[in-house]
């Protein structure tokens, strides 16, 4: 078994903190727009993507700031995790996702997060 590598990518989004947080860490506000549905009881989310599910672990999160998960298979230390980064000076708000993928595929995990985060800033009304 090979080491994922981790991998960032950041994401300039028109919206309050406020709102993207509702769309990072509740089943409704991911069911929007990474998943074609989301379940959560307590700490345990199931993401439902073409009738295939995948469980996960919410692991941290900081109201308006920042959501971590582990999905359920994974046997290392990798997780997902959505911030919120706020310019002190412009006000700019970017969302910077931290991933972990194998080596040979962390460009298509980063084109699938791009993906992702379109679909978020469409529905956010955000360009």
């Amino acid at each position: 078994m090979s080491d994922k590598i981790k991998f960032e990518i950041e994401f300039v989004i028109q919206s309050s903190p406020q709102m993207l947080y509702q769309y990072l860490a509740t089943p409704s506000g991911l069911s929007e727009w990474f998943a074609d549905n989301v379940n959560s009881r307590g700490e345990k989310f199931t993401f439902i993507w073409d009738g295939a599910e995948e469980e996960a672990k919410l692991l941290k999160r900081k109201t308006d700031e920042f959501v971590r998960f582990a999905w359920d298979e994974a046997e290392d230390d990798s997780f997902f995790e959505m911030k919120i980064i706020v310019d002190e000076i412009t006000k700019d708000v970017s969302l910077f996702i931290t991933d972990f993928a194998e080596e040979d595929e962390v460009d298509e995990s980063k084109m699938l997060w791009t993906n992702q985060v379109s679909d978020l800033k469409q529905v956010l009304g955000s360009s």
